[in-house]
């Protein structure tokens, strides 16, 4: 072996410790696959176990583990060869393998706490419970901002600058950013304030009296808010915006109201007080109708051409479709009390009265 190799000038194919940085590379590939196997392995006998979060570190490791065990093992490898190298790119192994381990580190984190989110609202939603998906889905990212950050401050002090020189720079540098992009930050502050007071969770329906917005939230990032409008456009909000606007939240609330005037001949003005107490009676046996709500039936008005009653009550639902079933189902009812007592509903009429027209030949 040593004579074939000083035949072709590969003399150093023949040294000891060639054969131990091979040896290195082999124990790599092998704990490597030995890795996967163990991996693969728990992750089957996990899922049989009720416990969910097992389940969540294997399945955050299974990429970052093995990546570790390359870099560890080239590294160990590189250092065996660096030993009789002259050259100084071998110099970059230490400071290089110190970065891969702390990245490989960072990207298990960042899988962990991505995984756990999205486990988290799987559970609650499989167990039946309401889940906050926007306070979820706001932590989650804050973790995985944090964990991103630290990754670079450790990354940039292996490599030998001054986290403290950067700190200092980065304040300094952050004014003038401040000011070239206080559109974008006031979109962040915006988010974070949304995610912090919760107005309003992805799936529900919103809309703004202010501006034409109106919807159920789809997304809420960190710089605008993905809004679904009821003709299926999406709307895109700069999160900014919700701090200036007033923001109504229909999807939390607790009844909904039929608000309804309703007129009548003024001929039939004597059987008002029946039809009033009738409908009132109505609506308070009504199974869709909450009669602890404000419940009201008067007379109210002297129209131009009418006079008139007024109905408010609260729906028990909160269903939209199901909402416009009771109120139709309650506006017939009104229309065969009205009938019932010989009555009719009023429309618009005009009388001319005609001076002298007796006096015509």
């Amino acid at each position: 072996m040593k004579e074939f190799a000083e035949r072709f000038s590969l003399a150093f194919l023949a040294e000891p410790w060639l054969l131990k940085a091979l040896i290195a590379v082999v124990v790599t590939v092998v704990l490597n696959l030995v890795a996967s196997w163990l991996l693969g392995k728990a992750g089957r006998v996990a899922e049989k176990t009720a416990n969910v979060w097992d389940d969540i570190l294997i399945r955050s490791a299974r990429q970052p583990l093995p990546t570790l065990i390359w870099v560890v093992g080239i590294a160990v490898a590189a250092g065996m060869v660096r030993r009789h190298a002259d050259d100084p790119l071998f110099d970059l192994v230490a400071p290089l393998r110190d970065v891969g381990v702390v990245v490989c580190l960072a990207w298990f984190l960042f899988r962990l706490i991505r995984l756990a989110g999205n486990r988290y609202v799987e559970v609650r939603i499989e167990q039946g419970e309401d889940v906050d998906r926007t306070t979820v889905d706001a932590l989650s990212k804050l973790g995985r901002l944090s964990v991103i950050v630290i990754m670079v401050l450790v990354v940039m002090q292996t490599l030998g600058f001054s986290v403290s020189g950067v700190l200092a720079a980065g304040g300094i540098g952050g004014i003038a950013v401040g000011f070239a992009a206080k559109d974008l930050l006031a979109n962040f502050f915006g988010g974070l304030t949304i995610y912090l007071d919760r107005p309003f969770s992805v799936g529900e329906w919103i809309r703004s009296p202010d501006k034409q917005i109106e919807g159920t939230v789809e997304a809420i990032s960190w710089r605008h808010t993905r809004i679904r409008g009821f003709n299926k456009n999406p709307i895109y909000v700069p999160n900014a915006l919700f701090t200036t606007i007033v923001v109504e939240n229909p999807s939390r609330m607790s009844h909904r109201r039929i608000k309804e005037t309703i007129g009548i001949r003024y001929e039939d003005i004597d059987k008002m007080a029946s039809i009033v107490a009738e409908v009132k009676a109505m609506l308070q046996a009504h199974p869709e109708i909450d009669a602890t709500q404000t419940l009201i039936v008067n007379f109210n008005e002297f129209a131009d051409s009418s006079v008139n009653f007024m109905i408010y009550t609260f729906t028990k639902t909160k269903v939209w479709v199901r909402y416009h079933e009771v109120k139709q189902d309650v506006l017939l009812k009104v229309a065969d009390i009205i009938a019932r007592h010989g009555a009719e509903i009023a429309f618009p009429t005009r009388t001319l009265h005609v001076d002298g027209l007796a006096q015509m030949p």
